[in-house]
């Protein structure tokens, strides 16, 4: 009865220190978890920060070629105004 009470003293201590290395391992995979969390929430931090610039930087330039098309616009317009007077101009003195 001895050898099974050695023997059972024997599991007995094995087993909690089973325990511990588990409760280490857990302690150290808390920590990585821990530090991890703390990275994505920098991480989401950032995209947001980004994010607001994106919009903000599509804003202007959605703004800046809307300025650019009218510009293209007048452009055009008064190029093909010049065309006519210029040709009117030299059909005048053509007559003249």
């Amino acid at each position: 009865m001895s050898q099974h009470g050695a023997a059972l003293q024997s599991y007995n201590q094995e087993l909690v220190k089973c325990l511990e290395e588990m409760k280490m391992r857990r302690t150290e995979l808390q920590a990585q978890i821990e530090s991890q969390e703390e990275e994505k929430n920098y991480l989401q931090r950032e995209i947001e920060k980004l994010s607001h610039k994106l919009t903000r930087v599509n804003d202007s330039l959605t703004k800046r070629i809307a300025v650019r098309n009218e510009y293209d616009r007048t452009i055009t317009d008064t190029e093909t105004a010049y065309v006519k007077v210029d040709l009117l101009f030299s059909f005048t003195l053509n007559e003249i």
